[in-house]
């Protein structure tokens, strides 16, 4: 099941991140897929503000990955961007970020088939000039989204 919602401000997106913040802990993989400019990196930004990220989150699209600290477990931020192929994610210890912390993956479509799951699958896009995500969460969410 997927849930649009518009995003008619920064604002919007900030209170989306808000909202999600509670509901994630060690062990949650968020995937943010969308258009270049549709705001992925932003929610990241906001959504690691509510996460207690003291540090400032930004895009890791020529590091390929950065870790913060949010407390108790690691935050961490991936951009996928320039991966073509699964091959390439092995080198990262995905699977061990995924089960030690929070992971939020921005361009995850490399990486789609290497997840052993996704708790919240996050759509970015644009129409015209209103800016939208479209969520689509797994089971234990999906109460939260309707």
């Amino acid at each position: 099941m997927r849930k649009r919602i518009d995003l008619n401000s920064e604002q919007d997106t900030i209170d989306l991140a808000h909202y999600i913040a509670p509901l994630l802990g060690p062990g949650s993989v968020v995937t943010l897929a969308g258009e270049l400019g549709s705001g992925k990196t932003f929610f990241v930004k906001a959504l690691g503000a509510f996460l207690g990220v003291p540090d400032e989150i930004d895009s890791p699209s020529f590091v390929i990955f950065k870790e913060y600290h949010c407390g108790r477990y690691p935050f961490y931020h991936l951009d996928l961007y320039r991966l073509k192929h699964e091959d390439e994610l092995l080198d990262l210890g995905l699977l061990d970020m995924i089960e030690n912390g929070i992971t939020i993956i921005e361009w995850p479509e490399v990486a789609e088939n290497f997840l052993p799951y996704q708790n919240l699958r996050l759509y970015f896009g644009f129409e015209a000039k209103q800016r939208y995500v479209e969520i689509d969460a797994d089971e234990k969410l999906q109460e939260y989204f309707n």
